[in-house]
């Protein structure tokens, strides 16, 4: 695929306010925190559950926080984890990990040991910062990682009074968890880390355009966990991006809802990048709860929701919904997931804002196309490609350009476009080819240069926003002593999108029931990723080789669905 083969007929689409090519800084991601807590250091950066914080206050606490790494040892390009839900703790540790040279590791807090030991091993993070809930399971596995140091924190260490006093009862009675810490030389309480260090600014020299600046595990293609290789440069772009396509915000004066969880690239990108390139302010909630999410639009007045469908579908479905003022709502980011028509029809009444759909994927950053928010929006489409976005659609079979109309591979190349996986070279060179992204997506461009995507080549599942790899469920579920064959597929659901099935073949003369294997799974894999619902079969489709069909299960539960 060469460049002057690629026709970009999306470029005629844009409004006036939204430039084909974009001047992009060759700035450190912290660079925008250190400015605006100089130009303007009392406005009100996050907003966490009643408590606010400064641009100067965040900056200086993730200063304390870089200088507190140094002293642990934490060099340029040494890989540092962070295990949080969404609170300030996890702001000041990304900027501050960055501002001491190192490289972040984002990591769900829901992963399950399995999960949590293979990142930690794969990336080498020599450091991790996670919330008390989770220390237990980072100290299982801890051991058999590089891990060195582990920096704990509390929901309740940013809270303000008395919420900080109450909500450990609060935490205990809803988990059943009084996590103890023993803290010591490689143990350390979050709240006093930053308080022993001074707020001295660092000196670490970091070239934006070829240092990393994150490593975001994904399952790619294969579903075989591997970090995505993003520098400074790749998140500056995207966000900068994201910026200039919603071309009529109030710029420095929004109110950004901080729901998505920054531990995936989309939320750390549309919201909290976005919040601190922006100047704006970040209302952040540590987890998705309908009845929080509606008084924190109500009360913090948000006027920016990235968000999921289902964060949509499940404010509507409130039944309080309609107690609460949603006006201030002005722009709904969609994505993760397909936007079905009505959900966005009635979101939009009920805001008056706008909401439309994008498309992404971790290896850019995320974001690649877009639907103009004041502007044509077909429906179906994944939108426009972003400036300096370059998009083709080629044919699976010769790897030629294909007409418009016609449903091929989406590849993409631009400044969002990771470097490489890490530490695996071969995929590396399977996905980028001649600097274009091979995507697995399979899709096809109208005349005017909007995208729609008709499936996907690869086997992944999209639950309620979460990526799910079919590999992995199938490889726990060989590991259970009765089962002989097993596949996972995803079938639709109207809240979640799509959500797992497992087929299940069991060895001769073996038992299991569906309540067996569901508790067998919820002890190795993340909640999300556990099958809703599993078929007994004497057999599985399969190819003459022996491949399982997936194909056909996934037509099988369409007519049965439909019939």
């Amino acid at each position: 695929m060469q460049q002057e083969t690629i026709a970009r007929p999306w470029i005629d689409q844009y409004p006036a306010d939204i430039p084909e090519t974009i001047e992009y800084d060759e700035h450190t991601l912290h660079h925008y925190l250190k400015k605006a807590a100089t130009e303007v250091p009392k406005k009100s950066l996050l907003e966490f559950m009643g408590k606010e914080m400064s641009y100067q206050e965040v900056y200086d606490a993730a200063l304390r926080f870089a200088n507190g790494l140094q002293k642990l040892g934490v060099k340029k390009g040494d890989r540092v984890a962070i295990m949080l839900a969404n609170t300030p703790q996890s702001v000041i540790s990304y900027y501050g990990i960055l501002m001491a040279g190192g490289i972040i590791v984002q990591t769900n807090p829901l992963y399950m040991e399995r999960e949590l030991e293979h990142q930690m091993i794969d990336s080498g993070a020599t450091v991790m910062i996670c919330l008390d809930l989770v220390y237990p399971k980072v100290q299982n596995v801890r051991d058999k990682t590089a891990l060195e140091h582990v920096i704990v924190t509390r929901i309740k260490d940013y809270l303000p009074f008395p919420k900080n006093v109450i909500y450990p009862f609060i935490q205990k009675k809803n988990t059943g968890m009084d996590v103890k810490v023993d803290f010591d030389a490689h143990n350390h309480d979050f709240v006093r880390f930053i308080q022993s260090n001074r707020s001295l600014e660092m000196n670490v020299y970091i070239d934006p355009k070829e240092d990393l600046a994150l490593l975001q595990y994904t399952g790619g293609t294969t579903g075989v966990a591997k970090g995505v290789m993003l520098t400074h440069y790749n998140l500056v772009a995207n966000t900068t991006q994201c910026i200039r396509w919603m071309h009529k915000i109030d710029h420095g004066n929004e109110v950004i809802l901080g729901a998505l969880p920054f531990f995936h690239v989309y939320g750390m990108t549309v919201g909290m990048n976005f919040s601190v390139m922006d100047r704006s302010k970040l209302v952040i909630l540590p987890k998705f709860d309908t009845t929080q999410t509606l008084k924190a639009i109500q009360k913090q007045k948000v006027t920016i929701f990235p968000g999921a469908p289902t964060m949509y579908i499940g404010l509507l479905n409130d039944k309080n919904v309609e107690k609460f003022d949603l006006s201030s709502i002005n722009i709904c980011i969609s994505g993760s997931a397909p936007l079905p028509l009505e959900v966005q029809q009635q979101f939009e009444s009920k805001t008056g804002g706008k909401l439309s759909e994008g498309f992404g994927l971790t290896e850019a950053s995320p974001v690649t196309h877009f639907n103009l928010m004041w502007g044509k929006r077909p429906q179906g489409s994944i939108g426009l490609p972003w400036p300096d976005t370059d998009v083709s659609i080629v044919s699976a079979e010769t790897g030629e350009q294909a007409k418009p109309g016609e449903v091929g591979e989406l590849i993409i190349r631009g400044p969002q476009i990771m470097r490489g996986y890490w530490n695996r070279p071969e995929e590396t060179a399977a996905t980028l080819q001649n600097g274009w992204l091979y995507t697995g997506d399979m899709g096809y461009m109208d005349e005017e240069g909007y995208f729609y995507i008709v499936d996907r080549k690869k086997d992944m599942i999209i639950a309620g926003g979460f990526n799910i790899y079919p590999r992995e469920i199938e490889e726990v579920l060989f590991e259970h002593p009765a089962i002989m064959e097993a596949v996972a597929i995803g079938i639709p659901d109207p809240y979640r999108g799509e959500t797992v099935k497992a087929f299940i073949v069991l060895k001769d003369g073996a038992k299991a029931t569906e309540e067996e294997l569901n508790a067998f799974c919820r002890k190795q894999l993340a909640a999300y990723k556990v099958p809703r619902s599993y078929e007994f079969r004497q057999e599985l489709p399969k190819t003459m080789v022996g491949k399982v069909l997936r194909r056909a299960l996934q037509e099988e539960e369409k007519e049965r669905m439909t019939s």
